[in-house]
């Protein structure tokens, strides 16, 4: 046997047999959903996260992710199998390692690679032969070979003989209460054969079915498509809204009748904006990969400019509907319902409803917010905590702007008793007219209403 192979089989039969330590970099909503899967698989994990925080939190048996219940981490911990640490060392005795580290992007739109190239070095001065190194982070084609590769050589290490390179794009939908890690397909894309081979076979312990492909560029490349179908289509049904409404025509209705075609035809829905981690921000991943090689993401640019506009266009309507009834947005009283990016979930990053808020005030709104999943969240260094929704509260606010359609809002009574609702999410369409004048996001004039 070769000592090529003999690394590479050595490895592979501690993933098969479980004895192999399972480190995940970044426990955050999707490194810990990760490592709780391989857990669940058997192994032992290292979860290494630079917030002591977060580390203690888990260590006491709690959970920061929605989607793992605290019992879960509990279980985990208590066996012994599942180890949080913000103490770098402890990657050393890691044989497969996943980084799923935040990729933000700077005021320029440009790819803010610091969290990637933190954890690259980590384990770049951390790391051994018979290592598996996976990058799952969301980033541009390119960053695994270009970024992780030259770091984990430059140690003497040989990928695809010593060391085994991989990207592996995650998927993680939180709040999807259908797919999870396990159940999600991962697509898996090695520097080498033999990299795509141990990477492959690592995800095969845990999660049901394993995509591999010809390289770590189409898997990235991969990642980057979905997300940019996904806001391309958002922003062509949020256009036909501002179109619908322009038409006087009701956008749900024209977007239900189209859905019931049977084949070429894809469901997407208008709103107040895009939020998350994923569609606001892998369209740019791709833009600026080919900005530096001279073209220019026409499609992407257009979504990202109209998606962009979606607040403006609420506000606006807010603006229009307090016109209606002599108020001026300037000193009147608003309740937003709903900040997470989207319904049942407790996540506020990018969502539309800051933007919203931000520009409600900056006209002179007093501005109040209810969540039932964020009760309070942090902005420009400020936190700003949220109200109960009460009937006193719905008959203060001079407009309630409908921005994340929580299931467990009761809009029915949010008809009844306010005065004003803008409606970005369709919510109040099968509810029984009541007190509040309606205004929907497209549909032309206003609905309902004390007569």
């Amino acid at each position: 046997m070769t000592e090529t192979a003999s690394m590479k089989d050595q490895l592979l039969a501690r993933i098969s047999d479980r004895s192999a330590v399972i480190g995940v970099i970044g426990l955050g909503y999707v490194g810990l959903p990760l490592a709780m899967e391989f857990v669940h698989a058997g192994f032992t994990v290292i979860g290494y996260d630079v917030s002591q925080r977060v580390v203690d939190l888990l260590m006491s048996g709690q959970s920061h992710i929605q989607d793992i219940p605290a019992e879960t981490v509990h279980d985990a911990v208590a066996k012994g199998r599942f180890i949080a640490t913000a103490v770098e060392d402890r990657l050393r005795e890691c044989e497969a390692i996943s980084i799923a580290v935040p990729t933000p992007l700077s005021k320029t739109r440009d790819p803010d690679m610091a969290y990637v190239l933190s954890a690259a070095d980590a384990i770049a001065r951390q790391a051994h032969p018979g290592l598996c190194v996976v990058l799952e982070s969301t980033t541009y084609p390119g960053t695994t070979r270009e970024l992780l590769q030259p770091r984990l050589e430059a140690q003497g290490l040989i990928v695809g003989r010593d060391i085994f390179v991989a990207f592996s794009p995650e998927r993680v939908d939180p709040g999807n209460p259908v797919y999870h890690t396990k159940n999600t397909p991962k697509v898996v894309g090695g520097i080498t054969p033999a990299c795509v081979e141990v990477a492959t076979a690592l995800y095969q312990s845990c999660i049901d079915i394993v995509v591999p492909v010809s390289s770590p560029e189409a898997a990235e490349l991969v990642k980057l498509l979905e997300n940019t179908f996904r806001a391309v289509n958002i922003g062509l049904v949020n256009e036909i809204a501002i179109v619908c409404d322009k038409l006087g025509v009701n956008v749900w209705e024209v977007i239900d009748a189209a859905a019931t075609k049977p084949f070429g035809f894809m469901k997407f829905t208008p709103g107040p904006g895009i939020g998350g981690h994923c569609i606001p921000l892998d369209p740019h991943y791709l833009a600026w990969k080919m900005r530096t090689l001279n073209y220019k993401t026409r499609f992407i640019d257009l979504a990202s400019e109209i998606n962009s506009h979606m607040p403006e266009w609420v506000v606006q309507k807010v603006a229009d509907a307090l016109n209606e009834v002599r108020k001026a947005v300037r000193g009147s009283r608003l309740l937003v319902l709903g900040v997470a990016y989207k319904r049942d979930i407790d996540d506020v990053r990018e969502s539309p409803a800051l933007d919203v808020i931000r520009l409600l005030e900056e006209r002179g709104a007093h501005v109040e917010f209810h969540d039932p999943f964020v009760h309070e969240f942090r902005e420009d260094g400020h936190v700003r905590k949220g109200v109960e929704l009460s009937d006193e509260m719905l008959r203060w606010a001079d407009a309630v702007v409908v921005i994340t359609d929580h299931k467990a809002v009761d809009y029915q009574r949010v008809v009844d008793h306010a005065t004003l609702v803008v409606d970005t999410r369709n919510v109040t369409a099968r509810l029984t007219p009541g007190r509040a004048r309606i205004i929907p996001l497209a549909s032309g004039p206003a609905m309902g209403g004390a007569k």
